[in-house]
């Protein structure tokens, strides 16, 4: 009876690293080619559009290893990871602009496929090693937006995932429900994965966003309402007037008719 169980927990955790193998590719794939289009968009050199897929593909991973304790020496494991990433980026930036426009317009379906499965990948990850929710949720999110942050700030951006439609939010939902086992064979697995894909897609589709509150120009604003500050304010225009005044007389004096200094200086070539 124990080896019968113990070999169907075998062959269950087989297929759960096949279903993780299978998220890990999409993932590289479709983030490894939105990192290579930034760089291209932002007219990197070929080493900048490799770059910058890289960062975006294995960032997240990386960061997300740091924070649930798994050395980071583990992505260079993953070979096969990395020349599926160089694969994909070579393709992208020998690609025609055409083709490229075509990408531009489902960017947002994939990176969709992207988030959903590292944010699933970095989920299981954290539940095998038997982390807290806490850490699930971070490993989640981490995985599936880490990448993304870095590349905005490599390419000069505002992290679009920040301050975009629903991103993160998405991510952390994958976690949630793999910590709480809603979701454990691998029917289940896909199925949370179109899930997530789905509801990142209706985000953007109907522009749901977190809430938020703007105090950008309520700040600036509110420099200017010191009265200290209106004070200092006025006395500097009114003093910029006076100069101005005083530069408009001088130009407009003329000398006294009798002052032979004066003729000189009316009559001289430089005054011509």
């Amino acid at each position: 009876m124990d080896a019968g169980r113990t070999e169907s927990e075998a062959m269950r955790a087989e297929v759960d690293m096949d279903i993780f193998g299978v998220f890990s590719i999409i993932g590289t794939i479709a983030f490894a080619v939105s990192g290579a289009i930034v760089a291209m968009e932002e007219e990197y050199d070929i080493l900048g559009v490799f770059v910058l897929g890289l960062v975006t593909a294995f960032g997240g991973g990386v960061v997300r290893n740091v924070l649930i304790g798994i050395p980071v020496s583990t992505l260079w494991s993953q070979g096969e990871l990395f020349k599926i990433a160089l694969i994909s980026m070579t393709i992208a930036f020998i690609l025609p602009i055409s083709w490229l426009n075509r990408w531009r317009r489902s960017e947002a379906f994939f990176d969709a496929i992207g988030l959903s499965a590292f944010a699933i990948q970095g989920a299981l990850y954290a539940t095998q090693i038997g982390h807290p929710v806490s850490a699930v949720l971070v490993a989640a999110m981490l995985t599936g937006i880490g990448g993304g942050i870095i590349r905005d700030v490599l390419a000069g951006r505002k992290p679009l995932v920040l301050r975009d439609e629903i991103y993160a939010v998405w991510a952390m939902l994958a976690g949630l429900c793999i910590y709480n086992k809603w979701f454990e064979s691998t029917i289940e697995l896909l199925t949370l994965f179109v899930i997530i894909i789905i509801l990142r897609m209706l985000s953007v589709h109907f522009r749901w966003r977190l809430p938020r509150r703007s105090l950008k120009h309520a700040f600036v604003q509110s420099v200017y309402d010191r009265p200290e500050q209106q004070q200092s304010t006025q006395e500097a225009q009114e003093n910029q007037a006076v100069k101005q005044v005083e530069l408009e007389r001088k130009k407009t004096i003329k000398p006294a008719v009798g002052n032979p200094i004066g003729a000189l200086v009316r009559k001289g070539w430089w005054n011509r």
